[in-house]
């Protein structure tokens, strides 16, 4: 039985050690040793991680390593690329790094080799993502389908969202994307209104053909279609992402356009798969194999690299110094690419639905802190919103700031402005800004001696709060794919210190079996389930204003 993170001997060590270094002045460190960034930077390829600006000395990162090998993580990232069955609540082998694998060496479950499976379902989105792109598959009346909706929810939706919009430089010209994955009506209504019929394709990603939302929304858009171009054309407009061919086939979807993929091969961790078709279509297979050789260069990084240099294990690690010493129960992911707007909204699926556990491996209530929250937006936008709680607020939000070298955009000055910006910021959060110092300012700016006692203090900044920069040359599909599959491991390495399971999510589970007994009652075809007073009285109130 592995005993609570916080019962190690590194993690004693790094108790005592917080106690010394709590109140470390980062500037002081870069001035006591000219060497520090280079010492705290990581390259690989076209990418750098520059970690310098965390409250961090050379004997922390030793505790933090200490506290990894403590907790096998080495060990751990062997088992999770040899198929072992690491989702041990649900037996199952964690294999997205097998949708990657890009020089196929043989990856078994259940002693057989995943990859010859893999290969085929790559082949057939080739194959058909070119028909679409290229005009040979065609809608019901003969024309080209150029609108492509992807429906689905969770993994199915957040990630092709995000890779989508990543790499919209690449769309092909007349190809145009959109995305259903809430219940709400106004989802399918906004899409709807937007496309012809007789020019769209749906993609439905459901693995089980089941889920409420994805299925609700598929017959909404199912009915749509038949009403303008009749029963016979569902099967030239839609195609499905499952496993289940009995329901796709009932639905009208030929099972020839079925794509399929596995449950070693989690939600949030399947847009490698058949989930990203979408993005085959819009970019093109051979940028979306790009964005799998990324996530591969990635993932050797992982499995080989030493501790001292791996980047996903860094990162980890560094989180967990703010989480668990620093009581730092959140983060900010800001990149300064409009490209990558969606990045933290799947990242927070990725990390909070990754790690947002009590119950460690031993099926222990835990005694310390897991997943933290996770925020953020694109540069420059959330200056001008969360960046005054993030340099003046009373907590430390430890930030990964993310930058292109190089635009797709290169418009004037505009990049030069960004990358200013991004720079300054981390700076700024590092230096901060002294009473003296802004006493200072005051006077050159000509303010009175009262003026200048009664702003000091406001235009003041304490400093000393931490960042990651992550430069990468282009946002392309190959950094897209290193980008997110470090994220990937980032998450697993956490999780294996904690000693949670990262590859669950029986947590998404309760609202859904509550709302499948409250959904009678707001229809009216039943009554007399009890619940507690409130949510009585809010169902009897929307029932009543309905009338």
């Amino acid at each position: 039985m592995t005993k609570m993170v916080n019962k190690t001997k590194a993690w004693k060590k790094l108790e005592g050690h917080y106690k010394h270094v709590k109140d470390v002045e980062m500037k002081d460190l870069f001035a006591a040793d000219k060497e520090r960034a280079d010492k705290f930077s990581i390259n690989l390829e076209h990418m750098l991680l520059d970690y310098s600006k965390n409250r961090v000395t050379e004997r922390t990162m030793k505790f933090l390593f200490n506290l990894a090998r403590e907790c096998q993580v080495e060990e751990k990232i062997k088992a999770m690329f040899r198929g072992d069955r690491i989702n041990f609540t649900e037996k199952r082998p964690v294999l997205h790094i097998a949708l990657r694998n890009r020089d196929n060496t043989p990856i078994y479950v259940d002693g057989k080799d995943v990859m010859p499976k893999i290969n085929e379902v790559l082949a057939k989105m080739r194959k058909f993502s070119d028909a679409v792109r290229f005009g040979e598959f065609k809608g019901h009346t003969g024309k080209k389908l150029t609108n492509i909706v992807n429906i689905g929810i969770g993994g199915s939706d957040l990630g092709p969202v995000m890779a989508c919009e990543a790499l919209r430089k690449y769309w092909a010209k007349d190809i145009n994307c959109y995305f259903i994955s809430n219940i709400d009506g106004t989802a399918c209504a906004e899409v709807l209104n937007k496309i012809d019929p007789e020019t769209t394709l749906f993609i439905v990603a459901s693995k089980t053909f089941t889920t409420i939302e994805t299925l609700t929304n598929a017959k909404t858009c199912r009915k749509w279609l038949v009403d303008a171009l009749g029963e016979h054309a569902v099967a030239k407009h839609f195609v499905a992402l499952s496993t289940n061919q009995k329901e796709v086939e009932k639905f009208g979807i030929n099972p020839e356009n079925m794509f399929e993929f596995w449950d070693f091969v989690g939600g949030r961790y399947s847009m490698w798969s058949a989930i990203g078709l979408i993005i085959a279509i819009a970019a093109g297979m051979d940028n979306f194999e790009k964005m799998l050789d990324g996530a591969f260069a990635m993932d050797r990084h992982f499995a080989e690299a030493d501790l001292e240099h791996n980047i996903p294990v860094i990162l980890a690690l560094l989180g967990i110094w703010y989480n668990n010493f620093f009581n730092a129960k959140r983060y900010a992911v800001v990149p300064y690419d409009q490209y990558l707007q969606y990045l933290p909204a799947y990242l927070q699926q990725l990390d909070m639905e990754s790690n947002g556990k009590f119950v460690n491996t031993n099926g222990e209530v835990v005694t310390y802190s897991t997943g933290p929250v996770l925020f953020g937006g694109a540069g420059t936008n959330v200056q001008h919103s969360f960046f005054q709680l993030i340099h003046q607020g009373t907590d430390m939000v430890p930030i990964d700031f993310i930058i292109p070298a190089i635009s797709h955009n290169e418009i004037g000055e505009h990049h030069e402005i960004l990358v200013a910006n991004v720079l300054a910021q981390s700076e700024a959060l590092m230096k901060g800004k002294t009473v003296a110092e802004a006493a200072e300012e005051l006077a050159e700016a000509g303010k009175s001696k009262d003026e200048i006692k009664a702003l000091k203090l406001y235009k003041s900044f304490s400093g000393n709060r931490p960042s990651n920069t992550m430069v990468f040359k282009k946002i392309d599909p190959y950094t897209l794919g290193m980008l997110v599959a470090m994220y990937e491991h980032k998450v697993y390495v956490q999780g294996v210190i904690w000693n949670i399971n990262s590859f669950d999510q029986m947590g998404v589970e309760l609202g859904k079996q509550m709302a499948k007994s409250i959904l009678p009652e707001l229809q009216g075809n039943a009554g007399g389930v009890h619940h507690d007073a409130s949510t009585s009285q809010l169902i009897a109130t929307i029932k009543r204003l309905r009338k």
